[in-house]
């Protein structure tokens, strides 16, 4: 009997999953493996809210195969040796893994390359598993990436993604030894972590893009209509396909699923970047000399910014958000972000941390270089940008009711003023139980503006 190992990672997903596909057209038997990665544990990375999103996740693609007449298999330690071992009591031929663009994801497929030498059995790596587009499907000329999104994004949106596969009718999986699925009860998980798996990510993305996607490029700021797709979660652990969504949103026309696909393009766009740069991960990409604020530097304006307590509504608002939901809207993002490297002038790799420690979408392409997009050291092409929370917070907030959500002791301010609670006199101020600004707008903007050298 011919058998086949297919290595799920960052793919927990049973439709249009070209290695599963692939293997099962190949072999009799094929070995559904997740190895629990003890070096991304020792890493840190597998942060409380992603293993409970990850729990979920492989219960989900259990149940899945499950249907199909197969299980998913659990095994725990370095990924090569326990795919090596597999290989080994099944007499497997191939091994199909999704390809990665993390240094981490590059050097596993090379130890694998190294484990199955000799052996008998072959490695294949599938593209546009876990992005629409392979990283290296589109470079400009005389580069190995696009730099600047804009141009990528032309030439992404004519490259065309590939026709999405349905999922298997049936699995067969040989007698092969299994460790159990780990719990989602996590210690120190964010209270309303979302529900993870293929399951869910699918209801959720058949009600977005049916009733949430067409007022998408109008509303996508909003803060408190929280009216962005909340799919990044289900994109960063593989149970949906973004070839798929690429192709439903297409589907769907108009202005609002335009603006959808040119997201999942910068999802992309990001992959291609840390898939050339690996060392963008950790070092800036476009280095400015900042000479940042270590986090020893600005201690209490740290701990302040993490905790929710820096005296700027908006931006407590976000950071408080993140804490409780492992999730932040993207317009939080870019604000809470802008307030920590540009404000406080503090390194960007500071926040970048504690995002990768909260955030259930916690995923090193995207988290790392939106970070290095707003300190100024990415691919943003103006990179003394500065965002004021109060002007954002009036924008996208007009009335308060985000920042009343999640800083309920400014709930009982009218209207606007509830973004600039310092602004009260008497009694109000006295009494009402919410830090000053930890520092001016324009003593941080002074303070950005001598470091970079702007007049």
């Amino acid at each position: 009997m011919r058998v086949s190992v297919v290595l799920f990672t960052s793919d927990l997903r049973v439709h249009d999953h070209p290695p599963l596909r692939a293997a099962l057209s190949e072999a009799e038997a094929v070995v559904p493996l997740f190895v629990l990665d003890t070096g991304v544990h020792a890493a840190g990375f597998d942060a409380p809210n992603r293993r409970a999103f990850l729990a979920d996740s492989l219960a989900d693609l259990d149940a899945g195969l499950r249907e199909r007449g197969g299980r998913l298999v659990v095994r725990s330690g370095e990924p090569s040796a326990q795919v090596a071992a597999v290989v080994r009591e099944t007499g497997a031929t191939r091994v199909h893994l999704a390809a990665g663009v993390s240094g981490h994801a590059q050097r596993r497929e090379e130890r694998l390359r190294s484990a199955l030498s000799g052996t008998g059995c072959e490695l294949r790596v599938h593209d546009a598993v876990v992005t629409a587009l392979p990283p290296g499907a589109v470079t400009p000329p005389g580069n190995d990436h696009f730099a600047v999104f804009t141009p990528y994004f032309r030439r992404w949106a004519g490259a065309g993604v590939r026709e999405p596969l349905a999922a298997p009718a049936r699995v067969a999986v040989p007698d092969v030894e299994s460790g159990p699925l780990p719990s989602r009860d996590v210690p120190g998980a964010s209270p309303a972590v979302a529900p993870g798996g293929e399951t869910a990510g699918r209801e959720r993305a058949r009600r977005w893009l049916a009733d949430g996607v067409g007022a998408y490029e109008d509303r996508h700021d909003d803060l408190p209509g929280d009216a962005t797709s909340r799919l990044s979660p289900f994109l960063h652990f593989g149970c949906l396909s973004p070839v798929e969504l690429v192709h439903r949103a297409q589907q769907a026309g108009g202005a609002g699923p335009q603006a959808f696909v040119r997201q999942l393009a910068w999802r992309d766009f990001h992959h291609q970047v840390l898939a050339a740069r690996p060392h963008a991960s950790a070092e800036d990409y476009r280095t400015r000399h900042d000479r940042w604020r270590s986090e020893d530097d600005a201690k209490d304006e740290v701990r302040a910014w993490r905790e929710g307590m820096t005296g700027y509504p908006v931006v407590d608002a976000a950071m408080r958000q993140l804490k409780h939901e492992g999730w932040m809207h993207n317009r939080g993002r870019l604000l809470t972000a802008g307030f920590l490297t540009k404000t406080l002038y503090v390194d960007w790799r500071v926040g970048a941390r504690h995002f990768l420690r909260w955030l259930v979408d916690g995923d090193i392409a995207n988290n790392q270089l939106n970070w290095q997009w707003m300190a100024g050291t990415g691919t943003d092409t103006r990179p003394n940008r500065v965002l004021n929370p109060v002007a954002q917070a009036r924008r996208f907030d007009p009335d308060g009711a985000y920042v009343r959500r999640w800083v309920p002791e400014l709930a009982d301010l009218p209207g606007g003023s509830i973004h600039e609670p310092w602004k009260l006199t008497g009694p109000d101020r006295e009494t009402l139980d919410y830090p000053a600004p930890i520092v001016s707008l324009t003593d941080g903007l002074a303070r950005f503006k001598q470091a970079r050298g702007i007049d």
